[in-house]
């Protein structure tokens, strides 16, 4: 499938090509310090499948509990989440921040990782009283 997007303010722009079914959520405590939320979602690609349009991101590395560097690629301005990136056998490991892509709305979570960190309340998300906006 081919998507494209942006950063929050549309300096750094990018196209790409993923598979649909190849999106995730993790719970880890990283991606909830990144996201100040209880989850990220991610469509994993690689690199290769990605060609920025626009301005380039800023970079930023931290190994994660599992020893793995995974280096998060934002925009310096506006610090919208774009993509990650790996290391070593896991250079070609990047993934696309979902909420950067503009047909994020066509893409739904397949699997969930890092379970053991979710948010003990995330179950009850569904039957929260809502409004459509506010």
């Amino acid at each position: 499938m081919r998507i494209d997007g942006q950063c929050h303010c549309g300096k750094i722009s990018y196209a790409a090509e993923i598979d649909p079914e190849a999106v995730s959520v993790c719970h880890c405590r990283d991606c909830q310090a990144l996201t100040g939320s209880p989850f990220r979602v991610t469509a994993v690609c690689t690199g290769a499948a990605i060609r920025l349009t626009g301005g380039k991101p800023k970079v930023y590395g931290k190994r994660g509990d599992n020893g793995r560097m995974r280096f998060q690629h934002f925009c310096g301005d506006c610090g919208s989440p774009l993509f990650t990136s790996g290391e070593g056998a896991q250079a070609d490991d990047w993934g696309i921040r979902w909420g950067s892509i503009r047909q994020r709305d066509s893409l739904r979570p397949s699997r969930q990782i890092w379970c053991q960190s979710a948010a003990v309340w995330i179950d009850a998300v569904p039957v929260l009283p809502g409004r459509p906006q506010d």
